[in-house]
């Protein structure tokens, strides 16, 4: 017999899409397509966001280290990110979603900054659905930028040492005004963070899932969302 839900829905999911190349590989096609479908499984998610009542939705989109990849790849990759943000962003503000980017997004083209800017200016008051895409993001360079910003305070004279309280820091992230994730789900059978949120997932709950990020569909959300509602949170403290 199956433990009951015990936990109130996850305000905010984050989501490590781990898989696209495998998937594509086990089928004998390029990477490429693997990447093309993941975009379509990233659609089918926000769309079942919407539907289950999330009020905050984070994905892994791209990590500082996938700059490692092969040029061939990288360039691809560029190429679907600049598609999907053209061809998405207008749907996102049509269904009251708002579309925001963390991580160095100066290391992208031109093109792909100004659609970034142009979707977050669009959408900022939409209030339905917040997305959160990490491109080009690492947990660790996140937290030293935050910790330089500290350090520039206290050098300042603005800010006093003892003044840096986990709420202050906070604020110095690029996910400063959002939720901690509740729930991070990890596709692809993979069970590690990779660089992902390490500030802000102190308390989260791990559901990691044996399928590859382009099957993902809105009944593998509910099951990761079911998983949660059994868990016990209890940050930190002891079991009552």
């Amino acid at each position: 017999m199956e433990t009951p839900p015990t936990n109130a829905p996850p305000r905010h999911v984050a989501i490590i899409m781990d898989g696209n190349g495998r998937w594509a590989e086990a089928r004998g096609m390029p990477r490429t397509v693997g990447h093309r479908e993941g975009a379509a499984a990233v659609r089918r998610t926000v769309e079942a966001a919407m539907e289950l009542g999330i009020e905050y939705l984070t994905l892994f989109g791209f990590s500082s280290e996938n700059w490692k990849r092969p040029e061939t790849e990288i360039s691809d990759l560029m190429a679907l990110l600049a598609r999907y943000l053209r061809s998405e962003i207008a749907d996102m503000h049509k269904h009251n979603v708002r579309f925001r980017v963390v991580g160095e997004r100066s290391a992208f083209s031109p093109e792909i900054i100004g659609l970034i800017d142009e979707g977050e200016s669009l959408t900022r008051d939409n209030n339905r659905l917040n997305l959160t895409v990490a491109l080009n993001y690492g947990g660790r360079s996140e937290i030293t930028a935050a910790a330089r910003r500290a350090a520039a305070e206290v050098a300042s004279g603005r800010l006093e040492t003892e003044d840096i309280t986990e709420e202050r820091f906070s604020g110095w992230l690029s996910t400063a005004g959002m939720p901690d994730p509740d729930l991070i789900i990890r596709t692809s059978g993979e069970q590690r963070i990779s660089n992902f949120l390490l500030w802000q997932s102190a308390y989260s709950e791990f559901v990691f899932l044996d399928i590859l990020w382009p099957d993902f569909s809105k009944a593998n959300l509910v099951t990761a969302i079911t998983e949660f509602g059994r868990r016990e949170r209890r940050y930190g403290a002891s079991r009552g």
